[in-house]
C-alpha cells in the first residue's frame, strides 16, 4: 500500500465552501475532487483542462475558432427561421 501524504491549500473561505457544496451535490467531496484532479493531471500529463489567456475587451468566440467566428449580438434573431428550417416548433 502506497503511504498517504496530506495537502494543505489556502484559499478563501467563501469560495471553500461554494466547492464543498458543489462537489457534495455531484455526490463526492471536495478533498476526492481534487485527488481526481491529481490523478487526471498525471494521466493527461498536464492540466486536465485547456488553459488560456484572453484580451481584455474581446469579443465572445464559438468553440476553437480562435477568434475567427465571432458571436453576434443579435444571435437569438433568427431562431425562428431556423425552427422552420428543421422543421421544430421551438428553439
Amino acid at each position: 500500500m502506497a503511504k498517504e501524504a496530506t495537502l494543505q491549500v489556502r484559499m478563501d473561505s467563501e469560495l471553500k465552501e461554494q466547492a464543498e457544496l458543489l462537489y457534495k451535490q455531484l455526490g463526492t467531496s471536495f478533498a476526492e475532487a481534487v485527488r481526481i484532479f491529481a490523478r487526471q493531471s498525471v494521466e493527461e500529463r498536464g492540466m486536465p483542462f485547456t488553459m488560456h489567456l484572453t484580451t481584455t475587451g474581446s469579443k465572445r468566440t464559438l468553440g476553437i475558432a480562435n477568434g475567427k467566428y465571432t458571436i453576434p449580438d443579435d444571435i437569438d434573431a433568427s431562431n425562428d427561421e431556423i425552427a422552420e428550417l428543421f422543421g421544430v416548433n421551438e428553439i
